[in-house]
C-alpha cells in the first residue's frame, strides 16, 4: 500500500461521516479550538508520574498544563481529586477496580443486560482482575435499577465494589439510596459516567459525587466532547485516591498521551461555558426523537417516562427484523447507529440483539434541534417501517446534512 492510498482512505472517511447522521451514543465531535491544540510537539513526549514529580526531564510545559487541567476539572465537577492520566474509560475502570478490590472480591453492577459496560463484567476488566461479578436487580419496566431489591441483595452478598452508570443509561441511577447500604457493608460505590459526563458537567443529569458516589470513572469523548481518553474524579479520602493513582502509574499507564491534556482543557472550558445549554438541548432532542419515532410506529422503550432523561433512547426492533438487520440497513442510508442488547435479551445473543441504541449528542453539537429530530424519525420510518430503498433515502440524508457542518456550543 502506498501513502497516497492512505490519504485517500482518510479523505473518504472524512467526507462520508460529514454526510452521515451520526447517532452512535458513544461518540462526539471535537471543536476547531480543541483540534488546534491536539496535534503538537506534546504527542512526541513522555512525562511519567504526576506534575512537578516526573521521572523524565523536559516536562516543564506539560506540568503547567496538566496541573491547570486538573484544577479546572475539579471546579467543573466539584471534585476534591482528579486524575487525567488513564488513556481510556476502560483503563480508568481498571485502575479503580484494581485499587479497591482484591482477587476474588465481589463486584456488583447492573450487568450488560442492565446497561453496564463490558468492563464491569467477568468477560471484561472485572474478570481479568479476578473479581467475582454479581448483578443488581433491574426493573425492566422502569428501565432502571430496582433500589429496594438491590439493597437487599447487597446486604446478602456484601460486595466490595458497587458500580453504577455504564453504557446504557436512560435515567439517573439510585446513587444516594445505594450509598447508605454500601457504607453498611463496607463497599465502595463507583459511578461509571462515560456516557453522561457532559450532562453531569452541564448540571442536567444527576450529580453522582454530590449524591454519594465515592469515585467517578469515565471516558472523555461522549457527551463530554473531548479527546479520546479517560478521567477519574473523587471526593473520597486522600489515601484511597492515592492508591488508585498508584495503579494508574506505574501500574497501567507509562506515558499518558500528553497531547490530550491541552485539548482536555479546551473541552472542559467548553462544558463550563456552554455545558448547561448543550446538555439541555441534548436531552430535549433525545426526548423529541423518541417521541417522534414512537408516533411513527417504532417500539421505543419507556414511553410512559417520556423515553429518556439522557442523550440516549432505546428501540425494540424485533418486529422489524432485529437490531443487526435494522442497523445495517440504516447504515446504507448514511444513518449510523448501533444494535444493542435490551433488558429482556439473552446476554449471549449480542450479535443479533432485539434493540437499537441511539444517541443525539453529536448531532446536537452540530446545531440540530427538535424539528431536525422529527425529520430524522421520518427518514428512519421510510426505511424501516415503509420499506423504502435505503440508497434512495441516502440522498435525502446527504442533502439534509449539508446544512449542519458547523460545530456549536464551543468557542
Amino acid at each position: 500500500m502506498q501513502k497516497e492510498e492512505i490519504f485517500k482512505i482518510v479523505e473518504k472517511q472524512n467526507k462520508w461521516r460529514s454526510e452521515c447522521l451520526n447517532l452512535i451514543a458513544s461518540e462526539n465531535i471535537t471543536s476547531p479550538e480543541h483540534d488546534k491544540v491536539y496535534v503538537s510537539d506534546f504527542m512526541h513526549r513522555y512525562a511519567e508520574g504526576l506534575p512537578f514529580k516526573r521521572f523524565y526531564q523536559g516536562a516543564t510545559y506539560i506540568d503547567e498544563l496538566e496541573s491547570k487541567a486538573v484544577e479546572l476539572a475539579k471546579d467543573v465537577f466539584h471534585a476534591k481529586y482528579v486524575d487525567l492520566r488513564p488513556i481510556s474509560g476502560v483503563m480508568a475502570n481498571m485502575a479503580v477496580f484494581s485499587a479497591l478490590g482484591d482477587y476474588g472480591s465481589v463486584l456488583l453492577s447492573p450487568g450488560v443486560i442492565g446497561g453496564s459496560h463490558i468492563s464491569h463484567e467477568k468477560f471484561g476488566v472485572a474478570g481479568i482482575l479476578g473479581l467475582k461479578t454479581e448483578h443488581a436487580i433491574f426493573d425492566k419496566k422502569e428501565y432502571n435499577i430496582d433500589a429496594d431489591a438491590t439493597i437487599k441483595k447487597i446486604r446478602e452478598i456484601k460486595p466490595k465494589i458497587v458500580v453504577l452508570g455504564g453504557s446504557v443509561i436512560l435515567f439517573p441511577h439510585p446513587v444516594s439510596e445505594l450509598r447508605k447500604v454500601c457504607d453498611e457493608v463496607g463497599a465502595k460505590l463507583i459511578y461509571d459516567a462515560a456516557h453522561v459526563l457532559g450532562l453531569i458537567g452541564g448540571r442536567k443529569f444527576q450529580d453522582p459525587l454530590k449524591e454519594g458516589a465515592e469515585i467517578i470513572s469515565s471516558s472523555t469523548h461522549k457527551t463530554f466532547p473531548g479527546p479520546q481518553g479517560g478521567i477519574i474524579l473523587s471526593n473520597s479520602d486522600e489515601k484511597t485516591f492515592k492508591k488508585i493513582q498508584s495503579k494508574i502509574f506505574p501500574g497501567l499507564v507509562s506515558n499518558h498521551h500528553l497531547h490530550r491534556i491541552p485539548s482536555m482543557i479546551i473541552a472542559t472550558l467548553e462544558i463550563k461555558e456552554f455545558g448547561e445549554d448543550y446538555a439541555t438541548q441534548t436531552i430535549k432532542n433525545a426526548k423529541t426523537l423518541g417521541r417522534a419515532m414512537y408516533e411513527s410506529g417504532f417500539d421505543v422503550l419507556c414511553p410512559d417516562k417520556d423515553f429518556t432523561e439522557s442523550h440516549q433512547i432505546l428501540v425494540d426492533v424485533r418486529k422489524n427484523g432485529g437490531g443487526k438487520k435494522v442497523a445495517s440497513t440504516l447504515e446504507k442510508a448514511n444513518i449510523i447507529l448501533n444494535k444493542n442488547i435490551l433488558a429482556f435479551d439473552d446476554v449471549n445473543n449480542s450479535d443479533d440483539p432485539s434493540g437499537l441504541r441511539i444517541g443525539v449528542q453529536e448531532m446536537t453539537r452540530y446545531g440540530m434541534k427538535e424539528s431536525e429530530m422529527r425529520y430524522i424519525a421520518e427518514l428512519m420510518k421510510k426505511i424501516v417501517i415503509e420499506g423504502k430503498n435505503p440508497e434512495t433515502v441516502r440522498e435525502e440524508v446527504i442533502e439534509f446534512r449539508k446544512k449542519f457542518q458547523k460545530i456549536h456550543y464551543c468557542f
